[in-house]
């Protein structure tokens, strides 16, 4: 399930912006940047960054909800210090209206609420959140779109003004560190949905691009058999395939899209034309947009970018599209993922004969047999053939030359079943008894401790845990996966000294998590638990700084696009430049129905409709999203 964290954006309430001075309900609102606004806006903004509030609907109820009572409190001294709120409908930015009033107050105000009234009527909502009731939203305006801005108040003057966003997040974990078989497995982690599982066990992947000729939509295996030589897959045959295929911009996108689902699927088809086990697909297609964009910045077509799509593809026609082919040709082809399984000579036994295969191999020692026997079980449970008990069934001796079976079956029970894992770590530290030098034993040890410890399921000695992850390297462990595990000690510290209000030294955790990330490869799954843990512990910039190069590709993954587009869609100056209309224009072409999503009202999937202040936005949420 999608969670939602309210991030506030403080929008500078600029002189030019005004058309003229207010004063409803005795506000002045001329004062902003004078002596009257200085002692409350040094207490408004020497707040701790983690302090968060915003404004809350209950019916046609409006509440103001914050994290931290005290510091509420501090803010209204006087009794003429208040909240007043001003309740925006998004009619104001239709399409049909040729140019948007550049107001202070930007909907219908209500009445203030001020000290006495805020402090005395402060309860506490849930466990962590406090609550006042600051308005009533009018009965003529109920059934529209509407967002709620905040106007804070020094002795009536209006001091702040605040627009809520609402920020999409999603589940985020520690940088998966996976466990130690015969080598690192990991698992597969997707984003969680109410309707698949949030985690399966990963297989062996191929990642590569063909080039498209133009115009040429059949694939043949002779086509194709080249490259799949290349792939040397003799050991493997490919269980999914998940084609990308983008054409060049010019022309219809009826025709490009058709032409492009041409060609990934006769590409399937070549393919499977070289095994026996049927290939599961995933196909998808789009014009190319992204790196035409890219592709013509600093040449004698750079004025194209400023064009709308549809004044581009008018443009590229004739003489001038046969000019750009040089650079159009590249814009053709298919980004392909292969999902791999090792071939697997057991492949058609039933569970019960394998199961009994491998306790008659381990009886006669005859190991290596074993070992095959082992990993075609372990298949038949990644594909959820048979039930996890399985494991339980597998007869290996406690002894030391079995380590290799035992290390195996503990760790794959936890890769299974996580819940498992503290009966996991208790057999590893059994077995670690018979192997204390074992390199997977001890990573695993390590990987299941640091867990355990996150979740408060035992006790932990930093200091002691801090050292043995670092003694991995003495065991052969490598220095990737050692930054792995010590940048996710550090997340789990820097989450202990949050609860603890020690900012301080959390931002010292933060700042490790900063300088070491890179040593390591993240999976798209880290990079969005990465960047949605530098921005829950209030370091946005460090999230966009860990997606920035990430979202200029093609190949980019949806979630980590639109998560980068919610972390910065509200900064104007971002928005304007060439580069950020390149990865909008990504996502609209990547989902249009979650890109237009992006200026519904917060709290209803949106970030906020008062995106469309900007002309630009405006401009592009009204010629693709308006109809």
């Amino acid at each position: 399930m999608k969670l939602k964290s309210l991030v506030i954006l403080l929008l500078a309430l600029c002189l030019s912006n005004i058309i003229s001075a207010q004063n409803q309900f005795g506000i002045d609102f001329t004062n902003y940047n004078s002596q009257v606004c200085q002692k409350f806006n040094q207490a408004f903004n020497n707040r701790p960054k983690e302090v968060k509030f915003g404004i809350k609907r209950v019916n046609a109820s409006l509440f103001f909800e914050t994290n931290d009572k005290e510091w509420f409190k501090s803010l209204f001294v006087n009794a003429n210090d208040g909240i007043a709120i001003d309740v925006v409908s998004k009619d104001r930015y239709a399409c049909d209206v040729d140019d948007i009033e550049r107001i202070q107050i930007k909907g219908k105000l209500l009445p203030p609420v001020y000290s006495k009234r805020l402090k005395s009527g402060l309860k506490k909502s849930g466990q962590t959140m406090y609550r006042v009731l600051v308005g009533r939203i009018p009965a003529n305006l109920l059934k529209k779109e509407l967002e709620f801005n905040t106007l804070f108040l020094s002795n009536k003057n209006l001091c702040q003004y605040y627009v809520i966003y609402d920020l999409e997040s999603y589940p985020w974990d520690l940088m998966d560190m996976g466990m130690y078989l015969d080598s690192i497995t990991y698992k597969d982690k997707e984003i969680k949905t109410a309707s698949t599982d949030a985690y399966v066990l990963k297989y062996k992947t191929l990642k590569f691009k063909i080039p498209f000729e133009k115009n040429k939509s059949e694939y043949s295996q002779e086509d194709i058999k080249p490259l799949y030589d290349s792939l040397r897959l003799t050991d493997f045959n490919i269980k999914s395939v998940k084609i990308k295929a983008y054409s060049s911009v010019e022309g219809s996108l009826e025709r490009n899209v058709k032409l492009q689902e041409q060609r990934a699927a006769s590409i399937v088809t070549a393919l499977q034309t070289f095994q026996k086990p049927s290939i599961k697909n995933e196909i998808s297609s789009s014009e190319n947009w992204v790196e035409f964009l890219n592709d013509i910045e600093n040449t004698t077509y750079e004025n194209l970018k400023s064009l709308s799509k549809a004044q581009v593809k008018a443009k590229l026609v004739g003489a001038l599209s046969s000019e750009m082919e040089p650079i159009l040709k590249q814009h053709r082809k298919a980004l392909i993922t292969l999902e791999l399984e090792k071939k697997d000579v057991y492949k058609d036994l039933d569970a019960t004969e394998l199961l009994n295969k491998f306790n008659t191999s381990i009886t006669s020692d005859d190991l290596d047999e074993a070992l095959k026997i082992q990993n075609s079980l372990f298949e038949k449970l990644k594909n959820k053939e048979v039930s996890p008990d399985l494991l339980n069934q597998m007869e290996v001796p406690n002894q030391l030359k079995y380590t290799t079976f035992l290390n195996k079956n503990s760790a794959y029970k936890y890769l299974l079943e996580e819940p498992q894992i503290l009966i996991v770590h208790n057999e590893l530290l059994e077995l670690e008894k018979l192997a204390p030098k074992d390199k997977r034993v001890k990573y695993n040890i390590a990987v299941t401790k640091l867990k355990l410890w996150r979740q408060n399921a035992i006790k932990v000695d930093e200091k002691k845990l801090k050292a043995e992850i670092k003694a991995l390297k003495n065991y052969g462990i490598s220095d990737d996966l050692i930054s792995r595990i010590l940048v996710n000690y550090h997340i789990v510290i820097a989450q202990n000294l949050m609860r603890k209000r020690d900012y301080a030294n959390k931002d010292k955790a933060v700042k490790f998590i900063k300088n070491n990330y890179k040593n390591f490869k993240l999976s798209d799954y880290d990079y969005l638990s990465l960047a949605q843990f530098f921005s829950y512990y209030a370091n946005t910039d460090l999230s966009v700084e860990l997606l920035k190069d990430k979202v200029k590709r093609i190949d980019i993954d949806e979630n980590l696009l639109f998560y980068y587009l919610n972390l910065t869609i509200i900064d104007p100056e971002l928005t304007k430049t060439s580069d950020y209309r390149t990865i909008m224009l990504n996502a609209l072409n990547m989902n249009k129905s979650r890109y237009c999503k992006l200026f519904d009202p917060f709290g209803e999937g949106g970030v906020t409709f008062q995106l469309l202040e900007d002309n630009y936005l405006r401009s592009a949420y009204c010629e693709s999203c308006a109809n």
